[in-house]
């Protein structure tokens, strides 16, 4: 699926951690809010 600009993002939920904080994170709880998502790959992985 791909989003084109102005398309409305879909909703997920995904596991997350935030310091020592584990947790989920998901887009809809942050409705009306600014988000910015950032994914690269091997990050926090063994090489």
């Amino acid at each position: 699926m791909s989003l084109n600009i102005g398309d409305v993002a879909p909703d997920f939920k995904l596991p997350c951690s935030t310091g020592e904080s584990q947790g989920e994170f998901e887009l809809s709880a942050h409705k009306s809010k600014n988000v910015v998502i950032l994914f690269y790959a091997l990050d926090f992985t063994p090489v």
